[in-house]
């Protein structure tokens, strides 16, 4: 038998409590928005769907991404504004960010009220403040 090395494979590390905390803070905000494990990381979803607003999550090379719903004119801007912002790869208005210790989170909140607005039915969208809106 051939003696093939097993490498292991690189492990995904888990959202710092300090990040959770501050997007917990920002779901609470809006209406109906619940709070769930995911296939790795944490998604916040719309209460009686399956649509996610959001979901965070560490890499395999130990970076932490959220990933979030956009405008189609916005992903193309975000895209061009490169780091840390991303096109997911999946889903024509998916968009991601890198979450550090440097993140904006008033930025971020911003970015996933839209994304929330966007997933959400009209009856709880109208339920959210949107400074500027």
């Amino acid at each position: 038998m051939w003696d093939i090395p097993c490498v292991p494979r690189p492990t995904r590390p888990d959202v710092p409590g300090a990040y959770l905390a501050e997007l917990r803070a920002i779901f609470a905000r809006l209406p109906e928005c619940h709070e769930e494990e995911a296939w790795v990381g944490v998604r916040w979803r719309v209460a009686g769907t399956t649509t996610t607003v959001a979901h965070v999550f560490g890499g395999e090379d130990q970076l932490f991404r959220i990933t979030f719903r956009a405008e189609p004119e916005e992903v193309m801007a975000f895209q061009h504004l490169g780091a840390p912002y991303f096109k997911g790869e999946w889903g024509a208005n998916v968009v991601g960010m890198l979450v550090d210790d440097d993140t904006d989170w008033v930025e971020l909140g911003e970015l996933l009220t839209d994304s929330f607005c966007l997933q959400a039915p009209q009856r709880l969208v109208d339920r959210v403040d949107r400074p500027g809106a």
